[in-house]
């Protein structure tokens, strides 16, 4: 069943068309406030679209808490920031043309968008049948020696790419999920790991190509913008796609589960109830063509 296309949608497309122009086309400083209105597009564009296949979306579903995902996000990139500091894997050019305070505000401002993109992103790929037919893989029991033996892996990890960031830099994208998803986990919140346990992968192909989708994004757009991000990756950095080296899109699949897990942390604390059932939903259509909605991220 086609539904009708949403206004969102369509202010989603003019935002992306008016800010990509403004992005690529103007001289000097432009996309510390070019890049939020050109993701905000994004996102509501993406939900527009999940709604017009599916009936159902994160931000029909709740408002408040589709507003709540920018509010988490921008601290959460942060925290992959301070790792950077240590690693110095990506640097702004243009940074310098910014006090403190304005890169901070600014940079805020940007990152908010980067959950919304990846999880809204998700939800759409989730809805591709291939996805909700994806065979399960048998379950498996997880204790509480697996929750702390999973979790000193992912510190170990966070060590060792602290000390040796030369060589163990990759690991920037696994270790935050190894100690978050289990300690979500043994909460009772929502947790990658519970799914892979229950033989449930959709979650995570849901995820990774979800972030896949927004990284050859991110990578365009940033492409010909200025300020703009470039890479200094040891051992990789040859054939490019945009800035970023072509082994480097492998990042984006296990960071969306870094994503996943952060926000799950902080709304699992702060809100309990209403976290379990937001967002991941995977909707389907029975022969009758209604929505029939299971839970998905479970």
């Amino acid at each position: 069943m086609i539904r009708r296309w949403p206004l969102r949608g369509t202010i989603g497309l003019v935002l992306v068309a008016v800010f990509w122009t403004l992005n690529w086309s103007l001289s000097e400083l432009r996309t510390q406030w070019g890049f939020f209105p050109l993701w905000l597009g994004y996102c509501i564009t993406v939900d527009a679209w999940t709604y017009r296949r599916l009936g159902t979306s994160l931000w029909t579903r709740s408002r408040g808490q589709y507003l709540g995902l920018f509010l988490v996000s921008a601290p959460t990139w942060w925290i992959f920031e301070l790792i950077n500091a240590r690693t110095g894997n990506w640097i702004y050019e243009g940074r310098a043309e910014f006090t403190d305070l304005e890169y901070f505000f600014w940079a805020s401002l940007s990152f908010s968008t980067v959950i919304p993109a990846v999880f809204g992103t998700a939800e759409w790929v989730s809805s591709l049948g291939w996805v909700q037919k994806f065979p399960a893989m048998g379950s498996i029991a997880i204790g509480r020696g697996a929750h702390l033996g999973i979790t000193a892996t992912g510190i170990a990890m966070l060590v060792c790419l602290l000390v040796w960031p030369l060589y163990f830099f990759p690991l920037v994208w696994l270790s935050v999920f190894f100690i978050v998803d289990p300690i979500n986990d043994a909460l009772g919140h929502r947790s990658i790991l519970r799914s892979i346990a229950e033989g449930d992968w959709r979650p995570v192909v849901s995820l990774g190509l979800g972030c896949l989708i927004c990284g050859f994004f991110w990578e365009m757009w940033n492409y010909l913008s200025y300020p703009k991000w470039t890479y200094q990756i040891p051992f990789l950095d040859y054939f490019h796609l945009f800035e970023m080296p072509i082994l480097g899109y492998g990042g984006y699949v296990p960071f969306s589960l870094e994503l996943f897990a952060l926000y799950h942390l902080v709304m699992g604390w702060l809100f309990p109830i209403q976290s379990r059932s937001f967002p991941g939903l995977v909707p389907s259509v029975d022969s009758d063509g209604r929505d029939v909605i299971r839970k998905f991220f479970k």
